[in-house]
């Protein structure tokens, strides 16, 4: 418990419990913290806590030697009322005392339904048999780009080959990417263990806004680069670096805003990378402010195309919106190969809470919407699916790829893989899992061989399970799921939410 003059309240959310008979006064607990939580006072030879600085993080837990930290959260209740919940009334606390914008980190924790947990997937059974993945083979290569009307052939010397030309393509052997996380955001130890877990993955990482730092160069070949509102990094040699390129106008977790990038985590290395002043904070423009139109969006598109000669597929993220689908349509008849849509749940270093908890919608929907209106218009193949948002699991994934997506992007996963315990509080550049930070002391509590590794791994079992999945319903090919909505069906929804999903109700 707290102790003698430190400044706690009973309305903290945490409580550090330090059973004092088995702490040794190591200063472990002290030295792990960034926020100043625990505290060893000398005089007497002991560890306190102040309550009221823990972001339950978990790290002084797991690190204490002799396990005698437990972080809970605290049981203290305000009178109950419907209307004004603990975290409003916290919140107008905090705002009275500061006059600030609420700020947090990683996705929406709001209780909207989640759509991928009443969707049960379909299994053969004795006339159309599964298929043994340990013994069959199973296909998850993914092509993400532009596909042709129609496909022409020709024969000489008696071998048969493709006569049209195809545009460019992102060939991943599975169906999964790390999204958009961008250097400043995350440090380069981050950066590098994503970058080398998409290389020995077979799939690619997205650098974010934030421009690629030099000694990544090398991993172009499994690198999206992304041109966003506030344009940092952007130049020739960042555009011919990776091997397509994203134009960021929305994302999941901030949908019609723009993003900042605090002073004190721009050095010198994110500096020379995002082409600005050190310690300046790195604001991006919540428009792009040469896209005002459909238009303006295409000139853009076949700018980024001219300027790379055609070599690149251009892909365009949006956020999950109601009107996504219309979006889409304009989108992909602006000439972009791949369209990415980043669901209400999608996770951001930074964010305004009430914008955060409260504009955009789950991917769920906006997927299915944009997949139809692809299809009814006969434009699907004109451009590839990427969902982002919330996925948390494989399952998750093979259902996303059953809606419509062609791919998934995946951002918090990868964080959590590497030591995240998703604590919210990426923003103050203080994680202690030293992932969301710039502080030397902390970055490298992440090794880059280790998080790469972890990250390998993650990506080879969620791919081992998809596999499951498809044998289980007699699918040796991710190509024969994409898009067939009548391998699912719906549990506890209502007909509108069906009819949007485009799925029937479990029993028919």
């Amino acid at each position: 418990m707290a102790v003698g003059d430190l400044k706690t309240n009973n309305y903290c959310d945490f409580i550090v419990d330090r059973e004092q008979e088995r702490c040794i006064q190591c200063q472990v607990c002290v030295r792990q913290c960034p926020y100043g939580t625990n505290i060893y006072k000398e005089a007497d030879n002991i560890v306190v806590s102040d309550f009221s600085l823990c972001t339950g993080c978990h790290r002084c837990e797991a690190m204490c030697p002799t396990g005698c930290i437990t972080i809970r959260r605290n049981t203290s209740q305000f009178r109950e009322h419907a209307n004004w919940q603990a975290a409003d009334i916290k919140n107008i606390y905090k705002q009275a005392e500061t006059g600030g914008v609420l700020l947090t980190g990683i996705g929406c924790d709001k209780d909207y339904p989640i759509y991928w947990d009443h969707i049960l997937l379909d299994a053969c059974q004795v006339t159309n048999p599964s298929i043994d993945p340990l013994r069959e083979p199973m296909e998850l290569r993914t092509f993400l780009g532009r596909k042709p009307d129609t496909l022409e052939f020709e024969e000489k010397a008696g071998k048969i080959s493709l006569k049209t030309e195809l545009a460019p393509q992102l060939v991943c052997d599975i169906p999964i990417l790390f999204s958009a996380m961008s250097y400043g955001a995350v440090n380069l130890n981050f950066c590098e263990a994503l970058a080398r877990a998409a290389e020995a993955s077979g799939t690619y990482y997205n650098t974010g806004e934030g421009g690629l730092h030099r000694t990544l160069f090398k991993y172009g070949k499994n690198t999206i680069v992304q041109v966003a509102s506030g344009r940092f990094g952007v130049d020739k040699a960042y555009l011919d670096a990776g091997v397509a390129i994203e134009i960021k106008i929305g994302q999941g977790a901030k949908p019609g805003i723009g993003g900042h990038l605090p002073g004190e985590k721009v050095s010198k290395e994110v500096s020379l990378t995002r082409m600005i002043p050190i310690g300046t904070d790195a604001l991006s423009p919540a428009p792009h402010h040469d896209i005002y139109s459909i238009e303006d969006l295409r000139q853009l598109i076949y700018a980024l195309k001219e300027a790379t000669d055609y070599t690149k597929p251009v892909s365009v993220k949006i956020s999950a919106v109601h009107n996504a689908a219309a979006i889409a349509s304009g989108i992909v008849r602006a000439g972009a190969d791949i369209v990415a849509i980043d669901g209400v749940r999608g996770g951001t270093g930074a964010a305004p809470t009430m914008i955060r908890d409260n504009v955009g919608i789950p991917i769920e929907l906006a997927l299915a919407a944009v997949d139809q209106r692809l299809r009814d218009e006969g434009i699907r193949n004109q451009a590839s699916i990427i969902a982002a948002g919330g996925f948390r699991n494989s399952s998750d994934i093979i259902k996303a790829i059953a809606l419509g997506a062609d791919a998934v992007y995946i951002g918090t996963p990868a964080m959590i893989a590497v030591g995240c315990t998703v604590c919210q509080k990426c923003y103050t550049g203080k994680c202690p899992w030293g992932i969301t930070t710039n502080d030397p002391y902390l970055a490298k509590r992440l090794n880059p061989d280790i998080g790469a590794e972890q990250l390998t791994n993650l990506l080879k079992a969620w791919a081992r399970e998809i596999k499951e999945f498809m044998g289980a319903m007699g699918i040796n090919a991710i190509e024969s799921i994409r898009g067939n909505r009548e391998r699912l069906r719906g549990v506890n929804l209502t007909e509108k939410e069906l009819k949007i999903l485009g799925i029937k109700h479990a029993g028919e």
